[in-house]
C-alpha cells in the first residue's frame, strides 16, 4: 500500500506563507470549492437554494462573504462556493443535494489556488499585478482579472487589507512569483 500525502498548489506538505514587514502572501490549503450553475428554467429554484445557503445571491462583481460558506458571481447564473474543507470536504455533494436539478454542480477544490494577502500594502501591491479598482472596492466584492497572464479572481474581504485571490492551480508557481515580485517591489510603509 502507498503512503500517500497531499500537497498544497506550490508542491509543499504545508501551505507557504511569505511574510514582508508591510505584507503577508499566504497560500490557502484549506478551501473546498464547487461551481455552480443554474439550470435554464430552474433559475429561481437555484436562487431559493443559494439563498438559504449563503443568504442572498452574490450579484455582478460580487461576494457573499458567509460563514461557513462563501461564495461569488463568476458569470451568469454561475457561482463559486466555497466552505472549509475540513468541514466541508464533500461540498460538491452538499451541493448537489441541496440544489437537485436545478443546477450543474462541479468540484472545483483540485482546480483552483488560493492565495490571502493581507497587510497595509496590500492595495500597492494588488494595483502591481491587476487591473481591478482595489481602493474602490469594498468588502464583498470579487472582480475577474488578468495576472500574470492568468485568468483569476480577486475578492475584497472583511479587513480593509485583505484580499483573496483565486488562480489555476496548474500555474500557482507563476502566480506565485508574480505576488511575491510585486510585494518586494512595494516600498513598506513608514
Amino acid at each position: 500500500m502507498h503512503d500517500l500525502k497531499p500537497i498544497t498548489a506550490l508542491g509543499g506538505v504545508e501551505p507557504r506563507v511569505d511574510a514582508f514587514d508591510h505584507i503577508t502572501i499566504s497560500e490557502n490549503d484549506g478551501l473546498a470549492l464547487a461551481s455552480v450553475a443554474a439550470r435554464m428554467g430552474h433559475e429561481e429554484i437555484c436562487h431559493a437554494a443559494l439563498i438559504k445557503l449563503l443568504g442572498a445571491v452574490p450579484g455582478p462583481g460580487k461576494a457573499q462573504l458567509h460563514d461557513p460558506e462563501a461564495g461569488f458571481w463568476m458569470g451568469p447564473e454561475q457561482w463559486m462556493i466555497s466552505a472549509p474543507r475540513a468541514t466541508h470536504e464533500l461540498l460538491a455533494d452538499l451541493l448537489k443535494a441541496l440544489l437537485g436539478d436545478a443546477a450543474s454542480v462541479t468540484e472545483q477544490s483540485g482546480a483552483w489556488a488560493c492565495f490571502d494577502i493581507t497587510g497595509p500594502a496590500m492595495a500597492d501591491l494588488c494595483e502591481r499585478i491587476c487591473a481591478v479598482p482595489i481602493r474602490q472596492m469594498q468588502a464583498g466584492d470579487a472582480q475577474r482579472t488578468v495576472i500574470h497572464q492568468l485568468g483569476c479572481f480577486v475578492i475584497r474581504h472583511q479587513a480593509e487589507d485583505h484580499i483573496r485571490i483565486l488562480g489555476p492551480r496548474a500555474s500557482a508557481g507563476t502566480l506565485h512569483h508574480a505576488l511575491l515580485t510585486a510585494a518586494k517591489s512595494v516600498a513598506p510603509s513608514v
